[in-house]
C-alpha cells in the first residue's frame, strides 16, 4: 500500500534530532563513507522526504542507523541534513547513541555502557553514563579537529571586514567572535543571529577554500558559528551555530537561508576548541563548557595531539545529553503529490 514506510525515533538535544531505526534497507558500500556516498548519489529522496515538510522543518536533522563496516565499531550511522550529508554530528552522535541504548539496540550496562560507532568521517568511541535505564550522559571520542586559519579578515556584504577563525571539528566551520558585531546570543535575537551568520558562512566560502588532508571529499566550509564569553558560572563561552538551509546569494544578501542549532553543537565546539588550542587559549586535559543559544551546555576536553597532513591536530571529547520524544512510522503512498516532500517560502528562506 505504501511506497515507503520508515520507523524513527525523535529526540532532542536541544536541537531536534531524527533517527531512522528500520525500513530502509540495504545501503551498498564497504564502509559508512561509501555507504553515505551511494545514498547521496542514489536515494536523496530518502534525506528530502524526513527532512522537508510535511514530516520535516527547517531545524531538525535525521540519522540512518545502518551496520558497521568496521569490525571495531558496534553500529554505523549517516547523518542528513537540510543541504549536505555531514561527515560528523555531535550532537547527532550523542542523539544516535541515546537511542541504541535506550531501546535496547545496543544493550544497556549500567553504570557505565561504552562502545564504538562508525561515522562517515571515521570511529566515535562511545562512553554512556546510564541510570534506570536513560542514558544520563553520553560522552564521545571525536575525529581529530585541527585549525586551518586563525584571525583572517574576509569581506562580508553589510558587515565589512570580519576576522574569522576556520577549523575542522568533523566539518569547516568559519568561526567568528560576537562581539564584533555587539550581537548577544539569546533566542530572541535569532532571527539576527542567523542573518549574521549566513552572511559570513557565504563570504567564508567564496574567499576561503578549505579541503581535508586526508579525505578529499570533505571540502569547503560547510557551518558558520558566532562566539562569545559566557558571563555565567555554569559555561566558558556561548555560541550560535547556523545550519543552512540552501544557497546564499551574496548579490542579494537579504535572500540569507538557514536556522540555528538548538543544541551547543558538538562538532562545532570541537572545531572551536581547535582553535583556542591553536591560539594557546586552551590546554590538553582542560574541561571546556560550551553554552548553546538555549542555554543547554556541553563539556569538551582536548585529550592529545596528534598530526593530521600538515596539521597539527587534537583529539577531543564532547559530553551531552539528549532526550527521546517520540517513536513514529513516517510513510509515504505512491499517489502522494510531494513525495520529495515540499518547502515554502514563509519559513523556508528562498
Amino acid at each position: 500500500m505504501f511506497k515507503r514506510m520508515v520507523q524513527a525515533v525523535d529526540t532532542h538535544s536541544g536541537e531536534p534530532m531524527r533517527v531512522i531505526t528500520g525500513g530502509v534497507g540495504h545501503i551498498p558500500g564497504d564502509s559508512v563513507f561509501e555507504k553515505m556516498q551511494w545514498l547521496k548519489k542514489n536515494d536523496d529522496a530518502l534525506r528530502l522526504l524526513m527532512l522537508r515538510e510535511p514530516r520535516g522543518y527547517p531545524p531538525v536533522c535525521c540519522n540512518i542507523i545502518v551496520p558497521p563496516c568496521n569490525s571495531d565499531a558496534d553500529a554505523g550511522f549517516i547523518v542528513m541534513e537540510q543541504i549536505e550529508y555531514p561527515a560528523m554530528s555531535g550532537g547527532n552522535v550523542i542523539s544516535v547513541a541515546t537511542v541504541l541504548l535506550e531501546t535496547g539496540m545496543i544493550p544497556m550496562v549500567e553504570p557505565l555502557t561504552e562502545f564504538v560507532l562508525e561515522a562517515p568521517a571515521g570511529l566515535i568511541a562511545i562512553t554512556a553514563k546510564c541510570k534506570s535505564g536513560k542514558a544520563t550522559e553520553i560522552t564521545f571520542k571525536n575525529v581529530p579537529a585541527f585549525a586551518v586559519l586563525l584571525d583572517k579578515i574576509i569581506d562580508v556584504p553589510e558587515l565589512g571586514k570580519v576576522k574569522v577563525d576556520v577549523s575542522w571539528g568533523g566539518m569547516f566551520y568559519v568561526i567568528t567572535d560576537a562581539n564584533q558585531f555587539g550581537l548577544e546570543l539569546i533566542p530572541k535575537n535569532g532571527g539576527e543571529i542567523a542573518k549574521h551568520l549566513a552572511l559570513i558562512l557565504a563570504a567564508a566560502r567564496e574567499q576561503v577554500p578549505v579541503r581535508h588532508p586526508t579525505n578529499k571529499a570533505f571540502d569547503g566550509i560547510s557551518i558558520a558559528q558566532l562566539s562569545a564569553p559566557c558571563h555565567d558560572s555554569d559555561a566558558d563561552m556561548v555560541n550560535s551555530v547556523l545550519v543552512a538551509t540552501g544557497d546564499i546569494d551574496l548579490n542579494n544578501p537579504n535572500t540569507w537561508t538557514g536556522s540555528l542549532d538548538r543544541c551547543p553543537c558538538g562538532t562545532g565546539t570541537c572545531a572551536k576548541m581547535a582553535a583556542l588550542y591553536a591560539k594557546g587559549e586552551l590546554k590538553l586535559n582542560q574541561d571546556f563548557r560550551h553554552k548553546g543559544t538555549l542555554g543547554t551546555v556541553y563539556t569538551g576536553r582536548l585529550i592529545d595531539e596528534i598530526q593530521v597532513g600538515s596539521y597539527k591536530a587534537v583529539i577531543p571529547t564532547i559530553s551531552g545529553q539528549s532526550w527521546i520524544t517520540s517513536f513514529s512510522t513516517y510513510v509515504l503512498h505512491p499517489t502522494d503529490p510531494f513525495p520529495e516532500g515540499y518547502t515554502m517560502g514563509d519559513i523556508w528562506p528562498e
